[in-house]
């Protein structure tokens, strides 16, 4: 016995194309919600990865800054050797320059 399309109500066969309609949207709905999610996900890890390498970057700056600073305040006292400062008599040369 065959299946005869014929046969079928209208109303039926409109019911059953509003579902299969309706499937397409939802697997259309839920594919682009996955793939903003993806896209979500690989933004926060391209984030994620720049932010720690910069600041990995700036703690290592500051540990050798650190480490030169201190390698050069263990030096000998006549390596760093103050200048005269210039004055003009009596007042320091701030002075005359706020009056």
């Amino acid at each position: 016995m065959q299946f005869d399309l014929s046969a079928v109500e209208t109303a039926t066969m409109v019911f059953i194309g509003t579902l299969v309609f309706a499937l397409v949207l939802v697997g259309f709905v839920l594919t682009a919600g996955f793939l903003a999610l993806v896209m979500v996900g690989v933004g926060k890890l391209a984030w994620f990865l720049a932010a720690t390498t910069l600041l990995t970057v700036v703690h290592e700056i500051n540990s050798g800054w650190d480490r030169l600073v201190h390698h050069a305040s263990t030096g000998s006292p006549g390596d760093f050797q103050g200048q005269p400062s210039p004055s003009t008599g009596s007042y320091p040369r701030v002075m005359l320059r706020d009056s």
